[in-house]
């Protein structure tokens, strides 16, 4: 691995069966929710390397939750498992029995982070919420999120309900890696200023692999709050579908009358997407002949897609 490339370790942590490792194999690994169920408890810890975004390489530490396992991460290896930490995931099986001792081990985790890695970012994901009877999961997830946060003191804690039946994983994780991008803020303006030269009403960057969202701009309040996550799965599964009969996915036209949408390949490591009120616009994202066309975009937005290009490299 190069050595210009800049880790980011991650520990994703919490009790033995709680839904690690499906979570990060749907995630990084292109699983679909069903197949996960062939996947054997983690021993000890498992080490993986995922390439995101070109330089940024996440260091994953997925840690076994057998008890056993726990208790050596608080005593013998300790030092090695929480030193240098960015973001500690903690997930937690809504449906547990042993709700007592899960949040011991959480506690322990968190004072473990505070002594070694006390900038670390900390999320909990409170995991198979689709178990939860649909009327009662925002009493639940209130409650339990109320509970970690003030177990988290003066730490702060990001909760997340999730289940890898639905897009809630990626909204979660989606957020969880924009806290990794560097230089975010500057590719949020790039990005914006983009879409206001090409009148674009929304814009957004996906990863190209997991196809999580990592920045995006509106100019206006959307009705559908979840439409991001939405989107990632169902492009992802698409292109699981696309892989399976041995083609390839690289770009996207929906039109109705209301709005036109473009996906695009539009770095190595990335996607775009574009949506415009007009539907009977041509795709901004044919690159090579939009700067002589009717939308007269011209050197500007060539300008701003370069600058948002560069910051992705």
């Amino acid at each position: 691995m190069p050595s210009t490339a800049m880790k980011k370790k991650v520990l994703l942590m919490g009790k033995s069966g709680s839904g690690k490792t499906s979570m990060r194999s749907i995630i990084f690994a292109n699983y679909i929710a069903r197949d996960t169920r062939r996947l054997g408890a983690t021993i000890d810890v498992e080490h993986s390397h995922v390439r995101f975004l070109g330089n940024l390489v996440l260091n994953l530490w997925d840690c076994g939750g057998q008890d056993t396992f726990m208790e050596n991460y608080f005593t013998s290896q300790r030092d090695n498992i929480f030193r240098n930490v960015e973001v500690l995931i903690y997930v937690f099986d809504v449906e547990s029995r042993e709700l007592e001792k899960d949040m011991h081990y959480y506690q322990s985790c968190l004072e473990a982070i505070l002594q070694n890695s006390p900038d670390a970012k900390i999320f909990c994901l409170v995991h198979k919420m689709d178990l939860v009877q649909e009327d009662q999961r925002d009493l639940i997830f209130k409650e339990r999120e109320e509970d970690l946060r003030r177990l988290s003191r003066p730490l702060e804690c990001a909760c997340f309900r999730t289940s890898i039946w639905d897009e809630t994983l990626y909204k979660a994780w989606s957020s969880i890696v924009y806290q990794l991008i560097p230089n975010v803020q500057q590719l949020e303006m790039n990005l914006r200023n983009f879409a206001q030269i090409i009148e674009a009403d929304e814009v957004l960057l996906f990863e190209r692999a997991t196809f999580l969202v990592i920045s995006h701009y509106q100019c206006k309040e959307q009705r559908d709050i979840h439409r991001f996550e939405k989107i990632s799965n169902i492009i992802k599964q698409f292109k699981l579908s696309c892989s399976k009969l041995a083609a390839s996915f690289q770009s996207m036209e929906v039109r109705n009358s209301n709005f036109a949408a473009f996906i695009d390949i539009f770095t190595s490591n990335t996607y775009v997407m574009v949506v415009m009120s007009d539907p009977s616009i041509r795709s901004i994202l044919q690159l090579e002949s939009s700067q002589q066309s009717e939308l007269g975009i011209g050197l500007p937005a060539y300008g701003c897609l370069d600058l948002v290009a560069r910051g992705l490299s």
